[in-house]
């Protein structure tokens, strides 16, 4: 083939840093380009002659080789999505409790069983359906069709048809269709130096458009904002940039925190009940000659106390109203359980640009020069930045598409009087006028235009271009070109301005330098504090160079400490260093999505729950990865699908929003969860206790209609009032199994005391088992309907106490869930006075079951004190020999190491302090004694009693 453009091949994928003149040391952008590896076989495919292309043939044996230019999908049948939600610790136990009421015959036991377990999944799978698949949105970014280069005639074919060698016009406005090699070759055949300027924020994060030459990379679904150029396809599909960034997506099939929790809790029940049903099985089997069926009907009333049966339920519409509560703030939550993980999230890795900053270039503090200083004139009047600005618009091109060129536009519009008033045409310049325009040339570097001033009849030339090249033009000028490497060390965007003083137009004077940043949103740095007083620590995480970063985080009034991306691959680094790197910097600067990936990949490893913030392609398999992705307004579609939260307002405020809404769900998710533990220990020690002993239980029905009543009733424990908390919130399972066992044998107790004035104190009969199985009338059920209600009411109670960490008093309840509480347990006291036989259930009589109701209440304050006492002494060394599990061991064993070391610190410190204060004590003795000394002129020397006396 002819017509080949030979370019050297690109090796290991790297920053690499293009080689700077001596003479530009300190110019402003330096692109740090990202650059790609390919294999030496993929190289010889690229030799495709470019006023030719592929014939139609090549084309179709690389097509069947590499595949369509497209992402794959993956999508998980419906059906089996549903049948998931069936899978599950308190899943399994509701439906082994199924199981057994079929087995048994307790047909209303289970039609109630059944149609809690379909409640459950409905609300489950419509929850999730509702979230949209990230990789449908990252496949829909590609560009649809493309100009390609095939059998020596330049066409226009599907995007998703181009392969490896394929040789493609690329022009402004263009969508890169898949990542290509630029050729340096104008689309009509002409060799070209000239760039191609492409926006890439979106998938690398760098806040500027950046200039591409011959032999650079042009990234899939980038957008070519000036130029034209032909280049060369490189790689498709899933082996793209952005392809990679859906194969991370993919890859991310994590279990959530909530769902984590909620096993946890489910496992442990699970354990609990099969080893006690085991236990009654087989003493009722063996001990008491029970049939097998008869047992089962008694271990069927342990089992359906076992099951927290509106667990799912409860806390799914706790989120759910949450979710309501927060679209009303402009933040709407895509999965639900991002809620209680946004409570417990302790690190934000928040995008840079377009997240934190505008992701506009803007007009910053300039450098403005003296007037007359050609002539060597360093004091006096200075150029005005309203000057700076009018005679860089004379220089500027108008309706050009770069950004640099805008923002000058922009800032002068703005700023310049005469601007802001004007009449007639938009790129007229009252009193004004440009006779000639030159625009930007890649070799020169500057725009430049000549003006009449039409009061004074003057004419001048003003340019405008880069700093090196206009400072050049003006003979030099030392202060010019210290403000140009201030603006480079501070990684700000900066442009010269210079306009001729004499009358042949040929020598330029300096007016000034404008500098050009990205500025931060307006709430980004309040936003910053706010976190950082719930316990949320900030870090920025940029496309950017390093410098840029620094900048911004010191306008964020944030520490500096930002790491470079390189020393998140760096392998001589041991992992456990990198990690508390991580944890203790500030942001990370130059990341591409695997690097984005990797901090949310460490920091959840070190066990911390991490939420992400982004809005391009860029972030979105970090967004996926996170516990907690947050898809900011103006975002991509990728990025929002990929996100479990989506922000309609723009910048970070509404963050904070959803933070303390978060806490406040999470605390009313976490109380209910203790009180329901706590029930269910109650009802499974106490039953385990009577049948095992006493041969009694209540019937299953009853219990049944106590943990569906009471959970129903406890819905609206989702409007009730709560306190938010400072800190990240914790489930810190060890500490709420172990309350939840405490309260849980306290309530024990308090029924077995019930139980035990029944039987003795007021005669009721236990033996009704052995009554109803005989066929006898008349059998006693007021123990039932004694042991009903209190079973009902005291535990029921216990939520008015978990509600808060304190005591109950110090924070009222809502009336709405004072008066539904107290409902339900009228309810369940009317049933126990009156007694329903239907439910086995005999009267107690009016002062009966007020009494029980009454004591109920009393005993409230009983586990109000012993919780409050729990938390007061709880901490992580206690959950550590508790709950000694390995991690807990090695983490208890670290800190310890920590105390040992701010210990001697503090001693040494203390030591310091001792003397600096010695230190101070003789200086202040020293400029005592010579103040002495001045004021009455020579002295003699002091005596030591003097010195004190002058100290």
């Amino acid at each position: 083939m002819t017509n080949e453009v030979e370019l050297a091949p690109v090796t290991a994928a790297s920053h690499e840093h293009p080689p700077k003149d001596k003479k530009e040391e300190h110019d402003d952008e330096v692109h740090v380009e990202v650059t790609e590896e390919l294999d030496e076989e993929l190289e010889k495919l690229l030799k495709t002659d470019y006023s030719h292309g592929l014939t139609t043939a090549e084309h179709q044996e690389r097509l069947e080789k590499f595949g369509k230019n497209e992402i794959p999908e993956k999508k998980q049948s419906p059906i089996l999505k549903f049948l998931s939600y069936f899978v599950g610790s308190i899943a399994f136990l509701l439906e082994f409790a199924t199981i057994i009421s079929a087995v048994v015959g307790k047909w209303t036991e289970f039609g109630i069983l059944v149609f809690v377990l379909i409640t459950n999944a409905v609300i489950g799978f419509v929850e999730e359906a509702r979230a949209e698949s990230a990789l449908d949105a990252l496949k829909n970014t590609l560009a649809l069709k493309t100009r390609c280069w095939r059998d020596g005639a330049l066409i226009e074919v599907d995007s998703a048809l181009l392969v490896p060698g394929d040789i493609i016009a690329l022009r402004l406005g263009d969508i890169v269709p898949a990542d290509c090699r630029l050729l340096g070759v104008g689309v009509t055949g002409e060799e070209t130096e000239g760039a191609l300027q492409i926006d890439q924020a979106a998938l690398t994060g760098e806040s500027l458009p950046v200039h591409k030459k011959k032999g650079s990379i042009a990234f899939s679904s980038s957008i070519v904002k000036q130029g034209q150029m032909l280049a060369v396809v490189t790689k498709t599909g899933i082996h793209t940039y952005i392809g990679r960034a859906a194969n991370l997506i993919s890859m991310t099939n994590d279990v959530g925190h909530f769902q984590k929790i909620i096993g946890a809790i489910g496992n442990f029940l699970v354990i609990v009940t099969l080893v006690m049903v085991a236990i009654l099985l087989i003493y009722l089997c063996v001990a008491k000659g029970r049939t097998f069926l008869k047992a089962l009907v008694q271990v069927l009333v342990l089992t359906v106390a076992a099951i927290p049966v509106g667990l799912p339920t409860i806390l799914s519409v706790t989120m759910a109203l949450g979710a309501k509560e927060l679209a009303k703030k402009s933040v709407i939550v895509k999965r639900l359980t991002a809620i209680e993980e946004l409570a417990s999230v302790a690190i934000l890795c928040s995008d840079k640009t377009g997240t934190l900053t505008k992701n506009e270039l803007t007009f910053d503090d300039p450098f403005l020069t003296v007037k007359g200083n050609l002539n060597g004139k360093t004091e006096g009047e200075k150029y005005t930045a309203e000057e700076l600005l009018l005679i860089a618009y004379t220089a500027s091109e108008p309706g050009a598409q770069d950004a640099i060129e805008s923002a000058v536009r922009a800032a002068a519009e703005e700023k310049v009087s005469a601007l802001k008033n004007r009449t007639g045409g938009t790129h007229t310049i009252p009193g004004y006028k440009v006779n000639n325009f030159i625009p930007f040339n890649p070799n020169s570097k500057y725009t430049e235009a000549t003006t009449t001033n039409l009061e004074t009849g003057e004419k001048f030339r003003s340019i405008k271009g880069a700093p090196q090249v206009i400072l050049r033009m003006c003979g030099g000028h030392e202060e010019g070109q210290k403000s140009v490497i201030d603006f480079a060390k501070r990684g700000l965007r900066s442009l010269g301005v210079a306009k001729t003083i004499d009358e042949e137009m040929t020598k330029f004077e300096l007016v000034g330098m404008i500098s050009l940043l990205d500025p931060p949103r307006d709430d980004s740095a309040q936003t910053i504090k706010d976190c950082a007083q719930y316990g949320v620590s900030v870090k920025m995480i940029t496309g950017d160079q390093l410098i840029i970063a620094k900048e911004v985080a010191y306008r964020l009034d944030m520490n500096r400490t930002i790491l470079n991306a390189e020393s998140l691959t760096d392998e001589s680094i041991d992992k456990a260093a990198l990690i508390e790197r991580i944890e203790k910097c500030d942001g990370f600067a130059q990341v591409i999505p695997e690097h984005k990936y990797r901090v949310v990949e460490l920091l959840q490893e070190k066990g911390h729950l991490v939420g992400m913030t982004g809005d391009g392609v860029n972030d979105a398999p970090a967004l996926k990865k996170a516990n907690v992705g947050i898809a900011v307004e103006g975002c991509t579609d990728a990025a929002r699908s990929a996100a479990d939260i989506v922000l309609l307002a723009a910048g970070l405020s509404t963050i904070v929003d959803g933070i303390k809404t978060s806490r406040a769900i999470f605390q009313r998710m976490r109380s209910y969860a203790l009180y329901r533990i706590a029930s269910t220990i109650h009802f499974l020690l106490f039953f385990f206790i009577t049948v095992l002993v006493f041969d009694w239980s209540l019937s299953d029905t009853l219990v049944l209609m106590i943990t569906v009543l009471n959970d129903a009733a406890t819905l609206v424990i989702s409007v009730d009032n709560t306190t938010i908390s400072k800190r990240p919130d914790k489930w810190r399972l060890g500490q709420l199994i172990t309350l939840s066992f405490v309260l849980g044998f306290t309530l024990m107790i308090i029924s077995f005391a019930h139980f035990f004035v029944g039987v003795y104190a007021l005669g009721y009969d236990y033996k009704t088992i052995a009554c109803a199985e005989a066929g006898l009338g008349g059998c006693d059920f007021r123990l039932n309907s004694l042991m009903y209600l209190n079973i009902s009411s005291c535990p029921h109670f216990v939520i008015f106490s978990t509600r808060v960490p304190g005591y109950f008093w110090t924070n009222i309840p809502h009336w709405l869930f004072i008066v539904i509480i107290l409902g339900t347990q009228v309810i369940a006291m009317v049933m126990a006075i009156v007694g329903v036989p239907a439910f086995d259930g005999g009267p107690i009589g009016v002062g009966g079951g007020f009494a029980v109701i009454g004591i109920s209440l009393l005993c409230t304050f009983l586990l109000d004190f012993i919780k409050v006492q729990v938390f007061r002494h709880w901490n992580f060394e206690l959950t550590a020999k508790l709950w000694p599990v390995p991690s807990r061991r090695a983490d208890l064993a670290s800190r310890r190491e920590r105390q040992v070391v701010i210990k001697r610190y503090l001693q040494n410190v203390k030591k310091v302090r001792k003397v600096v204060n010695v230190i101070y004590a003789t200086l202040a003795f020293k400029t005592a004694a010579k103040r002495k000394w001045k004021s009455v002129g020579a002295a003699p020397a002091a005596s030591t009693e003097e010195l004190v006396n002058l100290a």
